[in-house]
């Protein structure tokens, strides 16, 4: 997120939504996913997950 937001990209706030200064909202599985779009206005999403036991 940081190299985005450095290249100008600016994440997505939705106001129902629990998300964190960086715009990170932790779903109730643990991962973690912030909102964006692209050049034509699509609305894209990153997804961290969690790790899962070994």
């Amino acid at each position: 997120m940081r190299e985005i937001a450095s290249r100008g990209g600016s994440f997505e706030r939705f106001p129902h939504l629990a998300q964190d200064a960086a715009g990170i909202w932790q779903s109730p599985s643990g991962a973690r996913i912030a909102w964006l779009k692209d050049p034509d206005g699509n609305l894209l999403s990153l997804t961290e997950r969690p790790a899962r036991p070994a």
